[in-house]
């Protein structure tokens, strides 16, 4: 694969845009207009062709760990992609889901489908309206393996900015067991006690796993 330097500069992303509009630029070569450069021992046609590589097998589950664990990638690259994508999804996602209504445990399942096979602990913060339809779903932060820490205040932040009147909360447990650990519990009691103060409920904390998934509300643990 030619390296950008080497070609024509017509023929180069960027301009391509500029004389004949984004809709005629392949996936790997929009790809390439938004990094605009490589990284360390990769040019920026090789990285492009990676991310976009990706993006076939499914750009909505596409994360930051994703993007970064690419060699050439670091943090601001995995950065403008992801910022890209959730912009995108945003703007012009028709997706329903993004507007359903939550009335019970298993509704929640489809928002959190990205979490299958993740390797890492994953925790999840779903905002609702007052009629309990979804406003958002969002990464809190990511552990490593089966420990992952948060605090109600990563938690709630985006809650008030959402205007949200309750949150759901859900977390992977990558080893496959689906009870709830110590932590678990405690800080399921630390978010409904900050979301009574703060008069954005806490509905349900669910765990998920490949197995199959566990609603500490309905196990009576909350």
């Amino acid at each position: 694969m030619k390296r950008m330097q080497e070609v024509h500069s017509h023929d180069r992303p960027r301009e391509k845009i500029r004389t004949r509009g984004a809709g005629c630029l392949t996936n790997q070569e929009l790809v390439a207009a938004i990094l605009g450069s490589g990284g360390p021992g990769n040019d920026v046609r090789t990285l492009s062709k990676e991310i976009s590589g990706l993006m076939e097998k499914g750009a909505a589950a596409i994360c930051f760990e994703d993007l970064s664990g690419i060699s050439g990638v670091g943090p601001a690259k995995a950065s403008q992609i992801v910022a890209c994508l959730e912009l995108g999804r945003r703007l012009f996602s028709t997706d329903p889901s993004l507007k359903k209504k939550i009335a019970a445990p298993v509704d929640v399942l489809p928002l959190v489908a990205f979490l299958s096979g993740k390797k890492q602990e994953h925790f999840i913060c779903i905002t609702l309206s007052g009629a309990h339809e979804v406003l958002a779903t969002r990464t809190v932060t990511v552990g490593l393996l089966n420990h992952s820490l948060v605090h109600p205040r990563e938690v709630f932040a985006e809650a008030i900015t959402d205007r949200a009147a309750a949150i759901i909360c859900v977390h992977n447990h990558p080893s496959g067991t689906l009870e709830p650990s110590s932590q678990d519990l405690a800080i399921t009691r630390q978010l409904a006690d900050a979301g009574n103060l703060l008069g954005i409920r806490l509905l349900d904390h669910l765990i998920v796993s490949d197995s199959g998934w566990l609603s500490l509300k309905e196990r009576g643990l909350m």
